[in-house]
């Protein structure tokens, strides 16, 4: 579990974040909304311990970061897993390099183990075959599967993921909307996923908050979303005719 207490920051004189608190369960997949520029990556940027807050407290599991020494912080990070939007994979590395390659950089494994646990990693992924492939010879669905199974290599605490289905079709993110949920349940981590896609919402959202303006809007699950008197919640997740449509049968 991870404890976001009223923490706020600024960039210069603009205030991103304003006195957010918010607990990120785990188990669940945890999902941050907003539009673009509502502070939403900031935010977890703030939590990944990228951006240092300017006030507040940010605990896992009662270990407050805002007061680590980089030490800490360091050894903290080892148990964090990120996939990146775009996936963020090294274009001259294969997939199972990528995969490898925070078990070259952080483990004295033995060869034969970091082999066993990429092909582990990739198998949860559902990707097989693919070993020796470039990230330009496979799909941008494949490329997001790598970059997940890249972030549980470590076999983290915490998963992050910043728009994972950035640029994916609508069947395509569904498939790593399930991937996401299926590895949160299977590997028992704490999972956050920065999301504007409303379908991933309707689909693995568990703990939701709506971040407007810098500011916590709204919390809850993605059954109690379709209830809301929240007005900018409500303008945000029904701006298509489709999750209209969707409300008014919830409705009947």
């Amino acid at each position: 579990m991870i404890e976001v207490k009223n923490i706020s920051k600024t960039f210069g004189e603009n205030k991103v974040l304003n006195d957010i608190s918010y607990t990120i369960k785990k188990g669940m997949c945890n999902l941050v909304i907003g539009q673009s520029g509502s502070g939403k990556s900031v935010f977890l940027k703030s939590v990944v311990g990228l951006h240092q807050v300017d006030s507040g407290a940010i605990l896992y599991n009662g270990r407050d970061t805002t007061k680590m020494k980089s030490k800490e912080l360091k050894a903290l990070r080892q148990e964090i897993g990120m996939v990146f939007q775009g996936g963020a994979l090294f274009n001259s590395s294969t997939v199972e390099e990528n995969v490898r390659y925070p078990l070259d950089m952080f483990t004295k494994m033995t060869k034969l183990e970091k082999q066993k646990r990429v092909d582990f990693c990739l198998s949860h992924v559902n990707i097989e075959n693919a070993n020796q492939l470039f990230p330009s010879e496979i799909s941008g669905g494949m490329q997001k599967r790598v970059a997940i199974a890249r972030a549980i290599a470590l076999n983290p605490k915490y998963l992050f993921c910043d728009e994972p289905n950035s640029g994916l079709d609508p069947i395509t993110a569904i498939v790593i909307d399930k991937l996401i949920q299926n590895l949160t349940k299977e590997l028992d981590i704490t999972t956050m996923v920065i999301t504007h896609d409303m379908n991933s919402v309707m689909e693995i959202g568990e703990n939701i908050m709506y971040v407007y303006k810098g500011q916590k809007w709204w919390e809850g699950n993605k059954d109690k979303i379709f209830n809301t008197k929240n007005p900018e919640l409500n303008n945000f997740v029904f701006a298509s005719d489709l999750f209209k449509a969707v409300k008014n049968i919830a409705n009947e």
